[in-house]
């Protein structure tokens, strides 16, 4: 089944699909002048949620808080997520809230050698884990033929019609 209409019978689906098959995508915070960063993500569809691992000295660490920050207020910070699948025909916009996690289960759950390369141990004190808490999810599934896309663009020419080359949805969680 093509991702368009994959994306227009089940968008869910294309999304935890390509949050699982994409390792990473970029993460940014609301309300600051930061860029979005680079970000490998872990996926969690039972919790409606994906988990990030960085460094407390991190700038974006520094920028959401941790522990008594998020924890007291509850509502977690404002963030994006971009995901492009590895074949680009899948690009994904997601909405939600981070929140720190000091759940020793979950790190244990995360970790792996490429974790590792970055820390000293699980127990590391700059390792830090957020649970981004998906709200609601843009996807945007095109075409991945050259030949359908040329075909679609030649039809539109001239006529009062836009090449159909892709689909549209928003999925909330």
């Amino acid at each position: 089944m093509s991702e368009i209409k994959h994306t227009k019978t089940d968008p869910a689906d294309v999304f935890w699909g390509t949050a699982e098959d994409t390792r990473f995508g970029m993460l940014g915070v609301k309300g600051t002048d930061q860029h979005m960063q680079p970000m490998t993500h872990f996926v969690d569809r039972k919790g409606k949620a994906l988990w990030f691992v960085t460094s407390r000295e991190t700038d974006l660490a520094k920028t959401i808080g941790e522990g008594w920050q998020t924890k007291m207020s509850g509502d977690g910070t404002e963030a994006k997520f971009t995901i492009v699948s590895k074949g680009q025909d899948v690009q994904i916009s997601a909405k939600g809230r981070l929140h720190y996690s000091d759940e020793k289960d979950k790190h244990e759950e995360l970790w792996n050698p490429v974790i590792g390369a970055w820390f000293e141990g699980k127990d590391d004190p700059n390792l830090v884990v957020y649970r981004f808490e998906l709200e609601e999810a843009a996807i945007w599934a095109s075409t991945d033929s050259t030949f359908v896309f040329a075909w679609e663009i030649a039809k539109a020419q001239g006529r009062d019609k836009d090449p159909d080359v892709g689909v549209h949805e928003v999925i909330n969680f």
